[in-house]
């Protein structure tokens, strides 16, 4: 709005096509040819039986380049009926060649009036209906070819399958080219409304499902009316995990999920000792932009978790920053519900040149081989979503070490200048 009460337009957007250097090409190679089969009228000017009548043809062909060479520079411009007029001039100068030169120039292997210019028309049509278009033109320049010449003598068929075999195939290319490029589109449109679902389940994991896995324990413990209330939470965190995972296989109940129920979205991070540890908030930018890790994660420390961070600043963009927090946060839930409340976690910073890598490491039971898949699969997407689709979006990732009886450890690492959303993708080492 404020551009347009400046009187600026906003910029528009410019939509990339296979097909537009091969329009350029075909609005270049007219005009060459133009120039050239005039030149090459001009030297055989004396030459000619009627030479006033190819100076009209010639003045004629001059006056519709004149008039419609920006026809040629977009699929849009170029209309079927242009293509048919602009065929008809090459199919037409092509006879009349026949009436304005001496009988022994053609019989000779002369060149046309139109000459190399002829291809254009041709190609137009290739581009802009493919290769079966294609074939019709080059069929009709083969006809009016034969029709002059008299006779099929070797140069005359080698021109006209030359047109023929350059129009059928240049015809076919773009027909693969526009295929490609539709499923190139269909592609990045799959891509980016996978990314939004991820993005959008991820909230939710972060969430509602977690109120309602809270709602369903909580219910369950006490008792009475608040188990009944407990049961629906858990059928309707059934329902919305199933939706939310989108295909995923559904689980055979809400007791197979509740085996790896995520932790409830509380107003602190419960330490072992009961002490109370805020999670972490977003830390005020810097000037740049940039944000210090520690910030975000000093908060998590407590009497079950130790923290532990380099005695610099570790930046990171503050959206990537408030990424990388909230997949921390993601593990410390799983560590609190998944290795028993003995369990104790440590959170090492680590500033690399590169990368930041963030490990949180627990001395719980550790992760049966195989239940971080099998919780994918039932929908359990924690690790899925709220970690490993976290760092992939910052082109980073996220690998899992568990021991059985040692306890679990997860790296993260995040390149630096990341952003999510963007940047470079990295291979998820999960």
């Amino acid at each position: 709005m404020a551009a347009r009460r400046h009187g600026k337009r906003p910029p528009k957007a410019l939509r990339m096509s296979v097909e537009l250097p091969l329009w350029r090409a075909i609005t270049g190679y007219r005009i060459l040819t133009l120039v050239y089969t005039l030149c090459q009228v001009a030297f055989s000017y004396r030459h000619y039986e009627h030479p006033l009548g190819a100076v009209a043809y010639m003045g004629a062909l001059t006056v519709w380049m004149a008039l419609t060479w920006r026809r040629t520079t977009s699929p849009e411009r170029c209309t079927r009926q242009f293509l048919i007029v602009d065929l008809g001039f090459a199919v037409g100068g092509i006879l009349l060649t026949s009436l304005v030169d001496t009988h022994a120039r053609i019989m000779g292997g002369a060149p046309t009036l139109p000459s190399i210019w002829t291809a254009g028309a041709v190609l137009g049509f290739a581009i802009k209906g493919g290769w079966r278009w294609a074939a019709v033109a080059s069929s009709a320049v083969a006809v009016a070819n034969l029709v002059e010449r008299e006779q099929l003598a070797r140069d005359t068929l080698r021109n006209v399958v030359l047109v023929w075999v350059a129009g059928v195939a240049i015809g076919y290319v773009v027909e693969v080219a526009r295929a490609s490029e539709r499923t190139l589109a269909r592609a990045l449109q799959i891509e980016a409304a996978t990314r939004e679902r991820e993005r959008l389940a991820r909230d939710i994991h972060d969430s509602v499902l977690q109120v309602l896995a809270m709602v369903q324990r909580r219910g369950t413990a006490i008792g009475g009316e608040a188990a009944e209330l407990g049961r629906m939470a858990g059928e309707q965190e059934v329902a919305l995990r199933t939706l939310v995972a989108g295909g995923l296989v559904r689980p055979a109940g809400a007791a197979a999920m509740a085996s790896y129920a995520p932790a409830p979205v509380t107003a602190a991070h419960e330490g072992r000792a009961g002490t109370a540890v805020a999670p972490a908030r977003s830390a005020p930018p810097a000037a740049d932009g940039s944000c210090d890790v520690r910030a975000l994660l000093a908060p998590f420390a407590g009497a079950g978790v130790t923290f532990s961070e380099p005695g610099a600043p570790v930046e990171l963009p503050a959206a990537a920053a408030a990424e990388l927090a909230a997949a921390v946060s993601a593990a410390l839930d799983n560590v609190r519900v998944h290795a028993g409340d003995g369990a104790h976690a440590w959170i090492l910073v680590e500033d690399e040149p590169h990368a930041v890598i963030v490990t949180v490491r627990d001395d719980g039971p550790g992760i049966p081989e195989g239940r971080l898949a099998d919780a994918e699969r039932e929908g359990r997407l924690g690790v899925a979503l709220s970690i490993r689709g976290r760092l992939r979006d910052l082109g980073g990732s996220a690998a899992w070490v568990s021991v059985t009886g040692q306890g679990t450890e997860v790296e993260l690492t995040v390149p630096k200048g990341s952003a999510p959303e963007g940047g470079k993708r990295g291979k998820s080492r999960a």
